[in-house]
């Protein structure tokens, strides 16, 4: 062990950290330079699109879109470990495979447990909707009348 191993080389280190530097700065300054200026009815408002914005943006949801979100989420990173298992399936043998087969199974198993349960039903009831319509059938009756 020499005096060669305490002396590590950072010079391609700041070199590049100055590359990067400039070129941000450079590109900041182009497009402050180059870009549009302009003063329109819509130019403070948020989220600017050419459209004067009308209204709250706050709205409400059912939890049942929360719902179809997470499991989207959860299905979502489990396609990644079987997509990982792809990869490296003639590593794992048969123990693998047969590791991945029940964990599909599984997932099967919890997707239909989640469909009967209902989780899955984002829209509303065609039961509910008839007979809402026949509520309001029944209701201009009678204002005609």
């Amino acid at each position: 062990m020499g005096s060669s191993d305490n002396n590590i080389v950072l010079w391609p280190l700041v070199v590049y950290g100055a590359i990067v530097c400039t070129l941000i700065g450079v590109m900041l300054g182009l497009s402050y330079v180059l870009g549009g200026r302009h003063k329109d009815r819509a130019t403070h408002e948020p989220y600017e699109g050419g459209i004067v914005s009308e209204g709250d943006a706050r709205l409400r949801f059912s939890s049942q879109f929360y719902m179809i979100a997470m499991l989207f989420v959860i299905f979502d990173v489990e396609t990644i470990f079987i997509f990982t298992w792809a990869i490296a399936f003639r590593d794992l043998g048969w123990l693998g495979f047969a590791g991945v087969v029940t964990f599909i199974a599984l997932l099967i198993i919890v997707l239909i447990y989640e469909w009967r349960n209902g989780a899955l039903d984002f829209g509303p009831d065609g039961k509910k909707i008839l007979k809402a319509y026949k509520k309001i059938q029944e209701r201009d009756e009678v204002v005609v009348e």
